[in-house]
């Protein structure tokens, strides 16, 4: 397995690997810092009040309670939601929900 990875990383060059590193190094952090933050916002808020999910930094998303078939369906599948782009199921950020994907795509397709 070792010089498996070897023989990869020989192909991308030492350039390459170093600037796609760095930006999902900068992402990491930021996704880090935000789930951070939103757990401490959840244990700073009494504990009759948490959640689990809301949103932090204003904007983004989270949801830390266990996922249900019910959530996955509503978030990654719900073909009838006009949101392409929804929260994530259990996590820090946003998901696709690709039902919606495939039916802009099939009306692409029959109009066609």
């Amino acid at each position: 397995m070792g010089s498996h990875h070897q023989a990869m990383g020989s192909h991308d060059g030492p350039h390459k690997k170093k600037d796609s590193g760095g930006l999902a190094s900068v992402i990491r952090l930021i996704v880090i810092a935000l789930t951070i933050a939103a757990i401490v916002k959840e244990l700073r808020t009494p504990q009759d009040q948490r959640t689990w999910h809301g949103n932090v930094a204003r904007f983004v998303p989270y949801d830390f309670r266990r996922p249900t078939l019910d959530r996955v369906r509503e978030r990654m599948w719900a073909p009838d939601d006009a949101q392409v782009v929804k929260p994530e199921v259990f996590g820090v950020g946003w998901t696709v929900n690709f039902g919606r994907l495939a039916a802009l795509a099939r009306r692409r397709v029959s109009a066609s």
